[in-house]
């Protein structure tokens, strides 16, 4: 499994990372989007009908659906706590998939289980 130093040394190779204040929302539900996200500083909450169903920090990647043939993104992501976020377009994720497969793992993974707790949480509320 890749680690989250790894990943992350793929989004430091981007320059100009954005910069978010805590409480900023990143992006919203339903909105259209051509980027994913990795966290190089800080804390964001990922959340589905206003509700928090978890927060990840430092190392985690999130937003991969747009790339991946998701029309709109089905969460809302804010910073939970002042951050940094570098991120992909389209042709990047495909050169860092395509130069470090591993990396594409890890988006899988990372992706799949979100997507996993995301059904449970919304299957319990109903």
């Amino acid at each position: 499994m890749l680690s989250p130093v790894v990943t992350v040394s793929i989004f430091q190779k981007q320059a100009n990372p954005q910069e978010y204040s805590a409480g900023q929302t990143i992006f919203e539900e339903g909105q259209s989007g051509d980027l994913m996200y990795g966290i190089l500083e800080g804390e964001i909450d990922i959340q589905v009908n206003g509700k928090t169903i978890e927060t990840i920090a430092t190392g985690e990647v999130f937003g991969i659906g747009v790339l991946v043939g998701v029309e709109k993104r089905n969460y809302t992501t804010v910073a939970k706590t002042d951050c940094k976020l570098a991120y992909l377009d389209e042709k990047k994720f495909l050169f860092a998939v395509q130069e470090t497969p591993m990396f594409a793992l890890k988006v899988m993974k990372s992706y799949s289980e979100r997507l996993s707790r995301v059904w449970h949480m919304l299957s319990d509320l109903s």
